[in-house]
């Protein structure tokens, strides 16, 4: 198999702002190839605990080389953490970790379809054990249906122009490759005259991605369930790479620790009866500009974290 690199981003931040009790029982949602659950574990005492999730089974494989008893893997999707780890006995915990999206060792397998650098077929999906992959989704997807995802997940202004020529490529011949697929947009869509490194399909891919994957879905009940699992003076921690996820992070950290936005202005509450929040010290966090220029998958990279508080929790 061959070897993938991938270097953690906010390699120093995320932990720090993570990790406030060693001793306690932390998840990383998103373990990817384990360079964050690394970092976690040196932060954590000997009775610390880590509890890793990836819905990747080549990710599941590859958390076999942590030997540290501290130390757990989970082949589930993140948005099911809470399930899962009653399951395992464990109904609270003291930090929540999530670094969205697609790792760099998915995008530079070409086997596994992301990208429109390498030819390869076109799968997309982050489990590869079940679901619908990127060719099945596009050969059974209405046109209108097609138009939505990549306006609403890829802001592709061409949008339906993309849409039309699927549905007409499609009566001819089966989309089920990368390079099909970029070819075809790339017949569409002219180059960014802005920035003529961005290749046409950069926009449509991620909007096919997310959507095979059901990511945004999957971000918003995994935060929910963060909410619900997380001890007072609990740390969640959420890294993302662009706005859509981004937006999501903020809204929910955002409501969670001002809920009293949420009423009516014009009723008269007195400030003692007000809501108290589920959240407090929400920070933003960027990557410094040493990280950016040595590591370019930081450069769109948010942090975003934020303390438990003792209110219960209310979906």
């Amino acid at each position: 198999m061959t070897a993938f690199q991938h270097l953690p981003v906010l390699a120093r931040e995320a932990p720090e702002a993570l990790v406030s009790n060693p001793d306690g029982v932390f998840v990383d949602g998103t373990f990817g190839r384990g360079g964050h659950s690394r970092l976690i574990l040196e932060r954590l005492s000997p009775r610390g605990r880590l509890i890793a999730f990836d819905r990747d089974p080549e990710a599941v494989a590859a958390a076999g080389a942590i030997r540290d008893p501290r130390f757990q893997i989970v082949h589930a999707a993140f948005s099911t953490m809470k399930e899962t780890l009653a399951e395992l006995g464990v109904f609270a915990v003291d930090g929540i970790f999530l670094d969205i999206g697609v790792s760099s060792p998915q995008i530079d397998d070409a086997a596994r379809g992301f990208s429109f650098r390498f030819d390869g077929p076109l799968d997309m999906r982050m489990d590869t054990t079940r679901g619908e992959t990127a060719a099945e989704w596009l050969a059974r997807a209405e046109e209108r249906e097609i138009r939505r995802v990549l306006s609403e997940y890829g802001e592709e202004r061409m949008a339906g122009a993309i849409a039309r020529a699927v549905a007409a490529e499609r009566r001819e011949r089966p989309i089920d490759t990368t390079q099909a697929l970029a070819r075809l947009v790339e017949r569409v869509v002219p180059r960014n005259r802005r920035d003529r490194d961005q290749h046409p399909a950069t926009r449509t891919f991620q909007a096919i991605r997310i959507e095979v994957n059901h990511e945004l879905d999957e971000l918003r009940a995994s935060l929910a369930a963060a909410g619900a699992l997380l001890r007072p003076e609990g740390r969640l921690a959420v890294i993302s790479f662009h706005s859509l996820e981004d937006r999501i992070v903020k809204r929910f950290l955002d409501a969670g620790a001002h809920p009293e936005r949420a009423l009516d202005p014009r009723l008269p509450i007195p400030a003692d009866r007000l809501p108290k929040p589920f959240f407090r010290d929400v920070r933003r966090t960027l990557p410094s500009r040493e990280e950016r220029e040595a590591n370019p998958r930081a450069r769109s990279a948010v942090l975003r974290s934020a303390e438990r508080t003792s209110r219960p929790w209310e979906d």
